[in-house]
């Protein structure tokens, strides 16, 4: 309410243009009020829960290899169904004319998404710093940044931080706490954070490495 209210007043009193429809202006208000905290009471009471359950329980698996790749389906497929990166995908196609499709770009950040997340699973589990992790990721984004072609350096934090929306951050911070809470040794506060970043440096890393073979294949 207070971003609509904010934006309603600069087009009607600094900008001084026309509202357009204001009964469909202020039904979508009120649908997107009312469904985002819909979604966000269901995912209180279902999907944090949730979340939090199956990384207690994914550690039964004792099977590390396992638990890598069911977090990497996991981020994958959550994101592929994240509604900010739909819409940005989208924008991004409509912009581009065409030239760069919005289902390269959902399910490349859908695959980096996924990587990210397991590699932060990965951490969780061995106890690796995050230090030992993190720098090697720097460098190999610094190189993709280098290399990528221009105009996807920009779309690939912008489409990073639209993977981490309302769909994806309550899950994996779930999971990601809910995991360091039962490896013996671990502190949840110290581990349980810092899957969400991994993930979006890869989903970041993924489009960078799109815009890369564009340039060069």
């Amino acid at each position: 309410m207070p971003l609509a209210g904010f934006l309603i007043i600069f087009q009607a009193v600094v900008f001084r243009k026309p509202l357009g429809d204001l009964k469909s202006l202020f039904l979508g208000i009120v649908l997107s009020v009312f469904g985002l905290f819909l979604f966000l009471k269901g995912a209180s009471i279902s999907l944090i829960p949730l979340g939090s359950s199956f990384g207690r329980s994914i550690v039964a698996l004792d099977n590390v290899l396992l638990i890598i790749v069911i977090a990497f389906m996991l981020g994958f497929l959550a994101t592929l169904v994240e509604p900010a990166l739909t819409s940005t995908s989208l924008e991004i196609e409509e912009v581009s004319t065409g030239t760069i499709p919005s289902a390269s770009i959902t399910y490349s950040a859908a695959v980096g998404f996924g990587l990210g997340m397991a590699l932060g699973v990965f951490k969780i589990v061995s106890g690796t710093s995050i230090k030992t992790i993190m720098v090697p990721f720097l460098v190999a984004m610094t190189v993709l940044v280098i290399l990528s072609s221009k105009e996807m350096v920009g779309i690939a934090f912008d489409v990073a931080a639209a993977t981490t929306g309302p769909v994806n951050i309550p899950i994996t911070v779930a999971i990601s706490i809910g995991l360091s809470s039962v490896i013996q040794g671990s502190d949840p506060l110290l581990n349980g954070f810092g899957l969400v970043g991994f993930a979006f440096m890869g989903a970041a890393m993924s489009i960078l490495f799109l815009g890369t073979v564009m340039r060069f294949f």
